[in-house]
């Protein structure tokens, strides 16, 4: 067993660990820290493909920005204990969602398997930031727009709820 493969298989230990410990943690502050192992987990995971930039990136915006941003909007709003009472009844429509995303899942891998895989530029091709932004900005116009404006808003969505909580505090 080769040393790559064994850090494979850590990392993967890990990362699953630190998704279990997103969900059932109890705290907000919590739940984001297992998030931010968990990015980090994912990048070494693309160091192991040989893709150092979009490790960085993957650093650099998910566990560097988005989770500042995580950690300053649950601290703003509050939020840091999760729930309260479990409702069995409550779990019933994300289970079904769940399990239809799960059937759609392995539908997905049935049909594909026994087909050549197309797997696109690996290695250090995909290392360099000036061929990324072409194919960004180029081929993936349409996806990289619409995460933008995700990202706004929720943005907005945080701004707002912010503003709500501030003025209900007030009265």
């Amino acid at each position: 067993m080769s040393l790559e493969l064994i850090l494979f298989f850590v990392l993967a230990i890990i990362a699953i660990a630190t998704a279990l410990g997103m969900l059932l943690s109890r705290s907000a502050v919590y739940s984001a820290l297992y998030l931010v192992v968990n990015f980090v987990s994912v990048a070494i995971f693309y160091l192991l493909l040989d893709a150092p930039f979009i490790a960085l990136s993957q650093i650099a915006v998910y566990a560097g920005a988005i989770m500042v941003l995580f950690l300053f909007v649950i601290m703003l709003i509050g939020l840091e204990t999760l729930g309260g009472e479990l409702n069995w009844r409550q779990l019933v429509w994300p289970l079904a969602m769940g399990i239809l995303l799960l059937v759609q899942g392995v539908f997905l891998v049935i049909q594909r398997v026994g087909r050549d895989v197309y797997i696109g530029q690996t290695g250090t091709q995909l290392s360099d930031p000036s061929l990324m932004a072409r194919v960004l900005f180029t081929d993936y116009l349409l996806p990289f727009q619409v995460t933008a404006v995700l990202l706004l808003v929720a943005m907005i969505g945080a701004i707002v709820l912010s503003k709500r909580e501030k003025s209900n505090q007030e009265a």
